[in-house]
C-alpha cells in the first residue's frame, strides 16, 4: 500500500502551529479592525476570466487551472489534441482556477456590489491562495494572505495609513528590526524615459526588481541584452545606487526630474504621503525610501510598499501599493482608485518562530487539567469541571482511570500549565489540590479560591 503523502508546496498544520498561526492572524485582524475595515470572504475559486490578464504574463502561467467537470475533453478540437500543446486546450478544459492573490476577487466583488457598499470601501480578507509556483524556503503553493484594501478614494492619506497599519502590527508581534520599503510606479516610468526605455518598460522594472538579488553588474548585463544603451544605463544606476536619507534621496529625484512630468508626480506624492506621518503623530522610523523598488505585480499605478525582515534569512513578507485601473478591467465605466497592503502569514510565522517571539500562551490549550484517582473522585472532578468552565477558564478532565503519573504526562504534552488532583481525601474536605506543572509548587484550596486564582 503506498503510503500517503501531502502535494508539494502545501502543509498540514497541528494544534501548536494552528494555535500560533491563529495568534497571528488574531493580531493582524484587529489591527485592521482599528483603523475601520471589515471583513471579507470570497471564493477560493474564481473565473478564469476573473484572473487572467490582471497580474501579468509571468502571474499568469503560476495560475492553478480545476478541470471542467465530467468528460472535459469531448468538445475539444481532435486536431489541438493531436498537437500536444497543454496551451491551445487550456481554455476549453478548464474555465476555473484557484485565487493568485486576494486584491482581485476583491475588485470583482466590488464591481458586482457596487450599489450596495459605500465609498470608500474598507476590507481585510484573511484566506488561502494558490500560485504554481517553486517550493523553496518561504514559498508555498497554497499559503494565507491577510489583505487590507480601501477602494474609491485617491487620497493620500489611504498610504500613510497603510504605513501606520504596517507598523503597529509589527511592533505588536514584537518584530521590531524591520525595513518598510515605499516607492511610486511613477518614479519608475521617470527612470524610464531617462533610459529611453520606449516600449520596453516591463523589461526594466522586472530587471530593476531584481537588483538586491543579483547584483547591478547581472542586471545592466541582461538590459544590455535587451537592447537598453550602456550610457543611459551609467545615469540609471547612479540613481539607483543613490544613499543617504528620504529626502535627501527625494530632493536628488527632484532634481533628475525636472524634464519628467511623471517622474515629478511620483516624487510628489511621496513627500505628501510621508507628510501625513507627522500630521498622524507618526514618524519615518522604518520607513525607506527605496528607489530601485518595482514589486512584479502590473496592476499598481502609484506608491507601492514591501516589508522586510532585517535579521532573519527570509525575503519580504508584506506588500502591496496603489492601483487605479483594476475595477476597469471587469467592465466597470467607474474608475476606482484603491490601495492596500498584504501580510505573507507564512514568512511572518517562520520569521517569528526562527527569533523565537512566539508567546508561551500561544503554545496552551487547556489552562487547567483535572486529575483524579477513582471513580468517586472523577465523578467529583466532572462538577469542578463544570464550575471552572462555567467561570470562563479554559480547562478538561482526564476521561480515563489512569494512573496519576500518565494524567500528569498528558498534561506535559499539552502545555497545560496547571493540574488539579482530586482523591479521596479532597472529595471528603473539599480542599482541592491545585499544582503548578512548571514551578512544581502546590497548594489546598476550595474550587472558589482555585477559579479566583487563574482568573485573570
Amino acid at each position: 500500500m503506498e503510503k500517503p503523502t501531502l502535494p508539494k508546496g502545501t502543509r498540514d498544520f497541528g494544534p501548536l502551529v494552528m494555535a500560533r498561526r491563529q495568534y497571528l492572524f488574531n493580531t493582524i485582524g484587529q489591527v485592521f479592525h482599528k483603523f475601520g475595515f471589515l471583513p471579507l470572504q470570497t471564493p477560493a475559486m474564481e473565473n478564469l476570466s476573473t484572473l487572467t490578464g490582471k497580474y501579468g504574463e509571468e502571474g499568469d502561467q503560476l495560475l492553478f487551472k480545476i478541470l471542467n467537470s465530467g468528460d472535459y475533453l469531448k468538445d475539444v478540437d481532435l486536431s489541438k489534441l493531436e498537437a500536444r500543446n497543454s496551451r491551445l486546450v487550456a481554455s476549453e478544459i478548464a474555465e476555473k482556477g484557484l485565487r493568485y492573490d486576494l486584491t482581485v476577487p476583491f475588485a470583482r466583488y466590488v464591481v458586482m456590489n457596487r450599489h450596495e457598499i459605500a465609498l470608500p470601501f474598507k476590507r481585510y480578507q484573511i484566506q488561502p491562495v494558490w500560485r504554481a509556483d517553486r517550493p523553496q524556503k518561504g514559498r508555498y503553493r497554497e499559503f494565507y494572505q491577510c489583505d487590507a484594501d480601501v477602494v474609491g478614494t485617491d487620497s493620500l492619506i489611504c498610504e500613510a495609513e497603510i504605513v501606520l497599519m504596517i507598523k503597529e502590527v509589527f511592533q505588536k508581534l514584537r518584530l521590531n528590526d524591520f525595513t518598510l520599503k515605499i516607492n511610486h510606479r511613477s518614479v519608475l516610468d521617470g527612470l524610464a524615459e531617462i533610459v529611453n526605455a520606449g516600449g520596453k518598460e516591463a523589461d526594466l522594472y522586472v530587471a530593476i526588481d531584481k537588483l538586491d538579488k543579483i547584483g547591478e553588474e547581472k542586471v545592466r548585463e541582461g538590459l544590455i541584452q535587451k537592447g537598453f544603451e550602456s550610457k543611459s544605463l551609467d545615469a540609471l544606476f547612479e540613481i539607483l545606487n543613490t544613499k543617504g536619507s528620504n529626502e535627501q534621496k527625494l530632493n536628488l529625484l527632484s532634481n533628475k526630474f525636472q524634464q519628467s512630468e511623471v517622474g515629478k508626480k511620483g516624487v510628489s506624492d511621496l513627500k505628501e504621503t510621508l507628510g501625513y506621518l507627522k500630521f498622524l503623530n507618526a514618524n519615518e522610523q522604518h520607513v525607506e525610501v527605496d528607489i530601485p523598488l518595482a514589486r512584479g505585480l502590473s496592476y499598481y499605478t502609484g506608491c507601492i510598499f514591501e516589508v522586510k525582515v532585517n535579521n532573519v534569512q527570509m525575503g519580504s513578507v508584506s506588500g502591496g501599493g496603489r492601483y487605479d485601473n483594476l475595477t476597469q478591467a471587469f467592465g466597470s465605466k467607474e474608475k476606482l482608485s484603491g490601495v492596500g497592503i498584504s501580510f505573507g502569514i507564512d514568512r511572518i510565522y517562520d520569521c517569528l518562530d526562527e527569533l523565537n517571539l512566539f508567546p508561551k500562551e500561544t503554545a496552551t490549550s487547556s489552562k487547567v487539567l483535572v486529575c483524579h484517582f477513582d471513580e468517586a473522585s472523577l465523578q467529583y472532578g466532572l462538577n469542578t469541571l463544570s464550575q471552572l468552565r462555567s467561570a470562563g477558564i479554559a480547562s478538561e478532565i482526564y476521561p480515563d482511570l489512569a494512573k496519576f503519573k500518565k494524567q500528569v504526562e498528558y498534561a506535559d504534552k499539552k502545555k497545560i500549565p496547571f493540574v488539579i488532583i482530586i482523591g479521596p481525601e479532597e472529595v471528603a474536605s473539599g480542599q482541592l489540590s491545585l499544582k503548578n506543572l512548571e514551578s512544581g509548587e502546590q497548594s489546598k484550596q476550595t474550587i472558589q479560591q482555585i477559579i479566583q486564582a487563574l482568573t485573570p
